[in-house]
């Protein structure tokens, strides 16, 4: 007879890997996760003093900083006053976190960063402030002008790129003249 054959070791469960997939298939999730393009928050949930500002903002009214974000991330199709005042009106009946997490979802998926709808909703009825603080820094680091709104973002791209594409030789004052 045979002895019983041994359990296989319990391989290394990867971040983002359900717990429920068996372990030798844990690493090629994690491959295809990976490979799927998610990416990292430019910053942390907790990391609100990057920018003192916009914390103080925000825990003041915080329905500046939701507009601010809702702007950017309708791509300009709702003010950041109107998506402000939504927030507001949302926030004096309890939903406000409700609503944002929506938001938080959405620039999620425009910017393929990680995390998942359970967890936004989690985490904008835990830290609320916190999360718009996160949000806000995150367009912040693509380059967005948070204060210009969406329009004189674009056209500050517009501009960028014209201006890269107008190249000749540089100007130098005073040189070469007699």
């Amino acid at each position: 007879m045979y002895p019983a054959p041994t359990p296989p070791p319990q391989a290394y469960q990867f971040k983002g890997v359900p717990a429920s997939v068996p372990p030798e298939n844990s690493y090629t999730m994690y491959q295809q996760s990976s490979q799927a393009g998610l990416s990292p928050w430019s910053t942390g949930l907790c990391h609100c003093m990057d920018d003192p500002g916009n914390f103080a903002i925000t825990c003041i009214c915080p329905c500046i900083t939701f507009g601010q974000i809702a702007e950017i991330v309708d791509k300009g199709s709702r003010s950041c006053v109107l998506s402000g005042m939504i927030y507001g009106i949302s926030s004096s009946l309890g939903l406000s976190c409700l609503y944002s997490c929506f938001y938080r979802s959405k620039m999620r998926s425009q910017y393929v960063l990680n995390g998942g709808p359970q967890s936004d909703c989690l985490v904008h009825f835990f830290f609320e402030q916190c999360s718009l603080c996160q949000e806000y820094r995150e367009l912040k680091n693509r380059g967005f002008d948070m204060s210009i709104g969406w329009e004189a973002n674009i056209e500050r791209q517009k501009q960028g790129v014209e201006s890269n594409l107008v190249m000749g030789a540089p100007v130098m004052p005073g040189s070469m003249i007699r």
